[in-house]
């Protein structure tokens, strides 16, 4: 899925001349927490988000520095959060760093980007053009729109589960496979061995349960965590 597939493409922007308290009562009354600014060829040059907004002279919250730190900071700096903290238009305090996909990237990309950069929208771009958006809520839509079918059951034996899903836990650098077993009993798998972490144990679980074919899971495994000793020392080979 990419984001041509998911974002928004009715996007609400601002001009870099829209006034500051225009762009504070646009993400108000929209319920957005940012906003693109374009130019009058709708070309992207910055965004203006709600964090560009809480540092402001109106509230007392502009950056306060001590004599020191104030002694040791560049002009250059100084003069920037001036201007974001008293300017009145949206080129004074918008963002203009801003990162952007296109409409062919892929929405397992766009989440990379989000949790990297800590950012919670990215703007489309086709042609150097402001297409679209896609935010955290877009998303959670697409999440929300997937189907599972479950009316056709898959039957397969015993033996072909043991191996798909040995073979899933290989992929993973979590799975001890060589401290744990795998039992596949009428379809049922049976967990048994040690792990780590409560968590640890859950993902098994959860690897066992979508693989195919399979009818339910039961566990039997120690978790170290919470028990520090196994019960039967050496017993949990492969």
């Amino acid at each position: 899925m990419k984001a041509g597939d998911v974002m928004t493409r009715e996007v609400v922007t601002v001009g870099p001349d829209t006034p500051v308290l225009q762009v504070v009562k646009l993400l108000l009354a929209r319920g957005i927490s940012g906003v693109p600014v374009v130019d009058e060829d709708a070309a992207l040059v910055g965004v203006v988000s709600e964090g560009d907004l809480m540092r402001r002279v109106e509230l007392g919250t502009q950056k306060r520095r001590g004599g020191w730190r104030e002694f040791f900071t560049g002009t250059a700096t100084l003069a920037e959060d001036y201007v974001r903290s008293h300017g009145v238009f949206a080129r004074d305090v918008m963002t203009r760093d801003v990162v952007s996909v296109t409409i062919d990237t892929e929405i397992s990309d766009i989440a990379d980007l989000m949790e990297a950069r800590r950012i919670k929208r990215v703007p489309v771009l086709q042609d150097g053009k402001l297409v679209g958006i896609v935010s955290r809520s877009n998303l959670l839509r697409a999440f929300a729109s997937q189907e599972t079918d479950a009316s056709a059951p898959v039957h397969a034996d015993d033996a072909s589960i043991r191996a798909a899903l040995l073979t899933e836990l290989g992929r993973e650098t979590w799975s001890r496979r060589a401290e744990n077993t795998v039992v596949v009993t009428d379809g049922v798998v049976h967990l048994w061995g040690l792990v780590a972490t409560p968590e640890e144990l859950r993902a098994l679980e959860l690897v066992a349960q979508g693989v195919p074919g399979v009818k339910s899971v039961r566990n039997h495994m120690i978790v170290l965590s919470e028990e520090p000793y196994p019960l039967f020392p050496g017993s949990f080979a492969a």
